[in-house]
């Protein structure tokens, strides 16, 4: 039976995720959809989205989404599911989680890597950040759950951009940028978003692109940095006191990898600083190798697969994105400028 297509739908308390969640309940895609609701609340999903049931662990809503709400251990959870997709008892093809708002999403996200079972049965495809444009800037200010929220996202939905002015939206746009280049921004207003922007969208799938704002990539020199302007690293020169812990910085070059000292320096670095390490994802030129390396990892949890051969007036260029909390830009750089051949 074909993997499942997880996504895990984040933000911060009041962002709109559950909004969001409702919209995606409603829609007429025809889809199947389970829900996992991973609240601590006394409240499940608002009453508008499910009909309370306490003896019920899986509630069938008429438009033919199957919602889920576990207590438990999310491993647990989630081969409960499959089990009972498997026998029969349920029809779901997607799977959708939504956190608590107060979330870190990186244990979420490795449960889908790290647990046999869960990797045998489910696909992460994304995840998926609401941010709130009228309180995002202090949220962000004040609590580091939110910037990781940012952090992990393969795509970020703006909500409630309505409240707020031009100006506002264009220094939070930037400040998102700069914690996360590499996801996709759009809007959510009251949970209007099209599904092809939600569901099926391989942002945590290994591909040929390096999904990272072209912007962003057109400040860097090569593999070197421009040190003398720290933008990238997430300093911000034009708005001044909004330095985050979660920023982002980017690796390029011409030159080719040596296999062996970049596995052996990968592997050290995830060793020391993996817990620190959010999302981090390449396209990679190997010595004596005609076709892309692609890899990608949370945390500790790195792997890498072969990918299209580059083509022959494609630039073989080698494009690195880590996103993380306070990791040392200047070891990293230097550490797989050691590893070109």
């Amino acid at each position: 039976m074909a993997l499942i297509p997880t996504t895990i739908l984040t933000g911060f308390l009041g962002a709109g995720k559950t909004t969001l969640l409702n919209r995606i309940l409603q829609e007429p895609h025809g889809f199947r959809i389970a829900v996992i609701e991973n609240e601590f609340g006394p409240e499940n999903i608002d009453n508008e989205i499910l009909v309370q049931d306490s003896s019920e662990q899986i509630i069938e809503m008429n438009n033919g989404c199957i919602c889920c709400t576990v207590r438990g251990d999310l491993i647990v959870g989630l081969t409960a599911l499959a089990a009972r997709r498997d026998a029969g008892e349920l029809q779901f093809d997607r799977l959708v989680i939504e956190t608590t708002g107060l979330a870190n999403p990186g244990p979420v996200a490795q449960t889908f890597f790290i647990d046999d079972a869960v990797a045998s049965q489910y696909v992460l495809d994304a995840v998926i950040t609401v941010v709130d444009a009228k309180h995002a800037m202090g949220q962000l200010d004040e609590h580091e759950e939110a910037q990781r929220q940012i952090g992990f996202a393969d795509r970020i939905l703006i909500s409630k951009s309505d409240l707020v002015t031009e100006d506002a939206m264009q220094q939070l746009t930037a400040r998102i940028r700069r914690i996360n280049p590499r996801a996709a921004i759009g809007n959510s207003a009251f949970g209007l978003t099209p599904i092809a922007d939600i569901l099926d969208i391989r942002g945590f799938n290994l591909n040929d692109k390096l999904d990272i704002d072209p912007a962003f990539l057109s400040q860097e020199e090569d593999h070197n940095h421009d040190h003398d302007c720290d933008d990238h690293a997430g300093h911000d020169h034009h708005h001044p006191g909004h330095t985050d812990d979660i920023k982002a910085f980017v690796f390029k070059s011409l030159r080719a990898f040596d296999t062996a000292r970049l596995d052996d320096f990968l592997g050290g670095i995830v060793q020391v600083y993996g817990p620190r390490m959010l999302r981090y994802k390449g396209v990679l030129v190997m010595d004596g190798a005609d076709r892309k390396v692609l890899f990608q990892g949370v945390h500790q949890i790195m792997g890498s697969d072969v990918g299209a051969r580059w083509g022959e007036t494609e630039k073989r260029e080698s494009k690195l994105v880590f996103i993380g909390k306070n990791l040392p830009e200047e070891i990293f750089i230097h550490g797989l400028e050691q590893c070109l051949v």
